[in-house]
C-alpha cells in the first residue's frame, strides 16, 4: 500500500509510477471463457442506482444549489461513470456472496444513516467517489476558465464562478457526510487523503516552474494526484469495507489509473494547451518543442508544429510502452488476488483486466 505521508510520498510515488513490485502471494488464476465479459455492463444496474441516488441526494433545501448540483447528474450526460464502475467491480471481485438482485433498487436512506448491508456501503463508496470527482471537475473548470464540459456549457458559464464553487463545496460536504456514515475510520483516512491529493495536484499544476513543466516525473506525480489517487483509494476503501487486508488491491488501481492517463491520446489535448506524456517525451528528442510547451501551444501554428514533432519522435511508442508496462503489472496483480469465490467475482476480475486493456487503446 502507499499512503501519502510527508516527504517519502514523492520518492515513493516515483518508484511506483515507473514500476511496481511483482505480487508475492496468491495463486495464478485462469480466466478462460471470460473474454466475452462486457466490463461496463457487468455492474451497470448498480451504477445506475448509484447515479439515481446521487440525483436524489443533491435535491436540497437550497434551490440555487440544487439546480447547480443536479446539472451534472442529468440522465444521459453522466460521462462514462468509470469511477463507480471500478468501485463496484472491485467490490464484486472480492465478494464471497453469490450475486443477487437484492440490492438493485435505489437506496433512499439519507446520507447520514448507517447502512448495515455491506453491499449498500460499497455502493455508497461508489457514490462518494463520483461526488468527489464531479466536485473536482466543477472547481477545475472555474480555475481553468473552461467553457464546456461533457459537451454542455460548463457550470461556471451557466451560473457563474461563485455558485459553481459553492456547488462543488456542497458535493464535497455531502460526500463527507456519507463517508462519516460508513462508520469505518480507516476508510475516512484513505478517502480524506484523496481530497488532499486533488488539491495538491491542482496547486502543482498552477505553480509549476518551467523545469517542472518539462519534467516527466513531476508530470506523473501531478497526474497521480489529480486522477489516479481517487480511483486507487476508492477501490482500496471498498476492499477495507469488505474486510480485505490485501495490499495488492492498492497497487492494481494505482497502476490501472496511471496507465489510463498515460494512454491518453496527445492530439486533442494540444488544442486545449494541455501537456501530456507523449509531448514531454517528444521534447526530450526535439528541444525546440520546449518553448511551445511553456507557452501552452497558443501561438499560430504551434499545435500543428507540436503534433508534427510528436509524430516524428518516438514519443507515442514510449508513452504506450510506459502505459502497457503499468497495465501488464496491474493485470498480473489482479491474477494474484486471493482466489475468486464465485463466478461473478471471476467475471468482475476479467472486467477489470479488460478495462486495463481498454485504457491503452482508448480514443478519448
Amino acid at each position: 500500500g502507499m499512503l501519502a505521508s510527508g516527504s517519502g510520498f514523492v520518492a515513493n510515488m516515483q518508484s511506483l509510477l515507473h514500476t511496481a513490485p511483482m505480487p508475492s502471494t496468491g495463486t495464478a488464476q485462469s480466466w478462460e471463457g471470460l473474454e466475452s465479459v462486457e466490463p461496463f455492463l457487468l455492474v451497470q444496474k448498480e451504477v445506475d442506482i448509484v447515479s439515481e441516488r446521487l440525483r436524489q441526494s443533491v435535491l436540497t433545501s437550497i434551490p440555487a444549489l440544487s439546480s447547480a448540483a443536479q446539472y451534472f447528474f442529468q440522465r444521459g450526460i453522466e460521462g462514462k461513470r468509470l469511477r463507480p464502475t471500478l468501485v463496484m467491480l472491485m467490490a464484486s471481485s472480492l465478494s464471497s456472496a453469490p450475486h443477487t438482485e437484492e440490492f438493485h433498487g435505489v437506496d433512499l436512506r439519507p446520507a447520514s444513516e448507517y447502512a448495515p448491508e455491506l453491499r449498500r456501503r460499497q455502493q455508497r463508496l461508489a457514490e462518494i467517489a463520483e461526488l468527489i470527482h464531479v466536485a473536482s471537475l466543477l472547481h477545475d473548470d472555474v480555475i481553468d476558465e473552461s467553457a464546456t464540459r461533457r459537451g454542455l456549457p460548463s457550470l461556471n458559464m451557466v451560473v457563474g464562478n461563485k455558485t459553481a464553487i459553492l456547488a462543488g463545496d456542497f458535493l464535497l460536504a455531502r460526500a463527507s457526510v456519507s463517508l462519516a456514515a460508513l462508520h469505518n475510520a480507516p476508510v475516512v483516512v484513505v478517502m480524506s487523503q484523496v481530497l488532499e491529493c486533488l488539491v495538491s495536484g491542482e496547486i502543482m499544476q498552477m505553480t509549476a516552474t518551467d523545469d517542472q513543466t518539462l519534467d516527466l516525473d513531476f508530470y506523473l506525480e501531478k497526474t497521480y494526484c489529480k486522477t489516479a489517487s481517487l480511483m486507487a483509494n476508492s477501490a482500496r476503501s471498498v476492499a477495507i469495507l469488505a474486510g480485505s487486508r490485501h495490499e495488492i488491491v492498492d497497487d492494481v488501481l494505482d497502476l490501472t489509473a496511471s496507465s489510463s492517463v498515460l494512454g491518453k491520446p496527445a492530439m486533442g489535448d494540444l488544442k486545449n494547451g494541455i501537456v501530456t506524456a507523449p509531448v514531454l517525451f517528444a521534447a526530450e528528442e526535439f528541444p525546440e518543442l520546449r518553448p511551445l510547451i511553456l507557452r501552452r501551444f497558443k501561438n499560430d501554428g504551434d499545435v500543428a508544429k507540436a503534433a508534427n514533432l510528436v509524430l516524428k519522435s518516438h514519443a507515442i511508442e514510449r508513452s504506450k510502452e510506459l502505459a502497457s508496462h503499468h497495465c501488464m503489472i496491474a493485470k498480473e496483480l489482479i491474477g494474484g488476488l486471493p482466489p475468486a469465490q464465485t463466478e461473478h467475482a471471476a467475471k468482475s476480475r476479467a472486467a477489470l483486466i479488460k478495462i486495463a486493456d481498454k485504457v491503452l487503446t482508448r480514443k478519448k
